[in-house]
């Protein structure tokens, strides 16, 4: 099948228009029309709906879309690394995060890669959703699941405690907290247990114990960004993983009362083993996470 074609349709399905599409392309209308009517003709099914509005997919033409798309995609990978073999790192580089992770950790180091990096740039997507690796919705994932998908890499790059935190002026103005006991007099933060559980087990410090009195939290949140800011604006006590309660300089309650251990994970697709802006990004992170570990 002519490429061309195939290119002249994936931009006018981008677009949703042939007059866009053509000032991408630099291209008439016509000549963009010609070649969408061509492509039609080959393949025997009309790509689109015309529209006052603009050009909607049909169900063949959505069909064709998922498969330039992943050609495109395919070819942007292909073209940065070639350029980062002549010219060291270059090129854009797809990353999801959760969004916790994305904001609470990342998002304050990315200044750092980028100075480090002056060719690379980040194309981030902070979302809950676990996005399709193989099929290139994401060239890199960072999650605290160990990913089920195939055709994928995974490296984990720590294990994190969750134990229980509080701000200073919290502590100041409560009492003194010796034993598990004691927390039913405090005001406990705790991830909803009606939200997808980014771990198993994070409900370890409400199950009921035979001569303790039970626990129950004052405020529930459905992100650890949420119970970190809480925790940090002196709310309550909130059950976070270590390397999340460090960026907010909280002060460990009970230190030994651990709850489960949060893996966080560097996932990324089997055909990007060879990258270069993957293996950089990797490296940087595990040098953060080490150096924020060691500085607090």
């Amino acid at each position: 099948m002519d490429w061309d074609k195939l290119r002249i349709f994936h931009a006018v399905a981008e677009q949703g228009s042939i007059t866009h599409a053509g000032e991408t392309l630099h291209l008439s209308q016509s000549a963009v029309s010609r070649q969408v009517h061509a492509l039609e003709q080959t393949i025997g099914s009309p790509l689109f709906h015309r529209h006052p509005r603009g050009l909607i997919l049909t169900s063949e033409g959505e069909i064709l879309f998922e498969t330039t798309r992943e050609i495109v995609s395919r070819l942007n990978t292909a073209t940065g690394e070639i350029r980062g073999v002549k010219e060291g790192i270059y090129g854009g580089l797809r990353v999801t995060t959760t969004v916790d992770f994305g904001l609470l950790w990342l998002m304050p180091r990315l200044s750092r890669l980028l100075d480090e990096h002056e060719g690379l740039s980040i194309d981030l997507s902070m979302t809950e959703e676990v996005l399709d690796l193989p099929m290139r919705d994401a060239d890199v994932a960072i999650r605290q699941r160990k990913p089920k998908q195939a055709d994928v890499i995974t490296s984990q790059l720590l294990t994190s405690d969750v134990g229980l935190y509080a701000a200073q002026t919290y502590l100041d103005r409560t009492n003194s907290i010796k034993d598990r006991t004691d927390l039913a007099q405090h005001d406990l933060i705790r991830y909803s247990p009606r939200s997808p559980q980014p771990v198993d087990n994070l409900d370890w410090l409400f199950i009921e114990r035979a001569g303790e009195p039970a626990l129950r939290a004052r405020i529930t949140l459905n992100t650890q960004m949420g119970i970190a800011e809480a925790t940090r604006q002196g709310v309550g006590i909130g059950i976070l993983p270590a390397y999340v309660a460090r960026e907010f300089d909280l002060i460990r309650v009970l230190p030994t009362f651990n709850g489960p251990s949060v893996p966080l994970h560097f996932v990324y697709p089997s055909e990007m083993r060879m990258s270069k802006r993957v293996a950089v990004l990797r490296s940087f992170i595990e040098k953060e996470l080490s150096e924020s570990k060691n500085q607090k």
